[in-house]
């Protein structure tokens, strides 16, 4: 378990801490009395940085400046042990804002994978919240908890290893349902059954077959607001020469899908 922050913003032993050297080293290490780190710039003695305020600027043997920097979210999801791909922090953003979650809320993740969702579902249902993870392989489970553990949000998240699409949820009365599996529309049933009315389903698929069967289900199943939408990311660069955009830059990962329930019949 990692130590929860304190008020001076002092590193503590259990902290996580990205050490940035450059944007192409760049470690997320967990703050210990006798940590060495060894990098092609040159080796580091992170004991010494117990006790320093995050912000902090060490050197490498060879003279190198290395950075102790807070992690943010999207760091801790890029640093999981990955099984399985993982959501990208453009679509999770944007998706997370487009529910009603916070903290205190019941959430259901479907398709466990590395653990990564899961954990920033936690963070933000946290501290009196809880994610309900589901997961077919429990290989796939051990593996989210270690990563979970990692970053300190385990006690809020409960997996199963079930087959939803066959077996639906153990809860009711949820705030939010996400599904990132191969056939999300195979479980909107079950995510309708499972949710409050008014409140949010979420999904994101690569291709659009995927999603055309999953918006169909979807008005089956006394959905309505269905919208369907995409998100491009590019980096611009700015430099001495001159600012312009990146070569490169993270354009199609997955169609996202949202919708809210409704329950029929009830004017009554």
């Amino acid at each position: 378990m990692i130590s929860p922050p304190n008020e001076d913003n002092l590193i503590t032993p259990g902290d996580l801490i990205l050490i940035y050297l450059d944007i192409k080293r760049q470690y997320l290490i967990q703050a210990a009395e006798k940590l060495n780190l060894s990098s092609d710039l040159g080796n580091m003695n992170l004991g010494e940085i117990i006790g320093k305020p995050f912000g902090y600027v060490g050197e490498t043997h060879l003279g190198k400046k290395y950075y102790c920097l807070r992690p943010s979210t999207a760091d801790l999801m890029f640093k999981v042990k990955r099984k399985t791909t993982i959501v990208y922090p453009k679509d999770l953003g944007y998706l997370l804002i487009e529910t009603a979650i916070g903290p205190g809320s019941r959430v259901i993740d479907v398709g466990t994978g590395s653990g990564a969702l899961a954990m920033v579902l936690a963070k933000f249902v946290a501290p009196d919240g809880m994610v309900f993870s589901y997961e077919r392989r429990e290989e796939f489970i051990e593996n989210a908890k270690r990563n979970i553990e990692r970053a300190g949000y385990l006690r809020n998240i409960k997996f199963y290893c079930r087959d939803v699409a066959v077996k639906g949820f153990t809860e009711q009365a949820i705030d939010a349902v996400f599904l990132d599996v191969p056939e999300p529309w195979a479980i909107v049933p079950k995510a309708a059954d499972a949710l409050k009315g008014g409140h949010h389903l979420v999904s994101w698929s690569p291709n659009v077959e995927q999603v055309k069967r999953t918006v169909d289900v979807l008005r089956e199943n006394q959905f309505i607001r269905v919208r369907v939408s995409e998100i491009l990311e590019r980096e611009i660069l700015v430099r001495q020469q001159g600012v312009r955009p990146r070569e490169r830059g993270i354009t199609h990962t997955a169609y996202l899908v949202r919708a809210q329930k409704i329950i029929v019949g009830s004017r009554d």
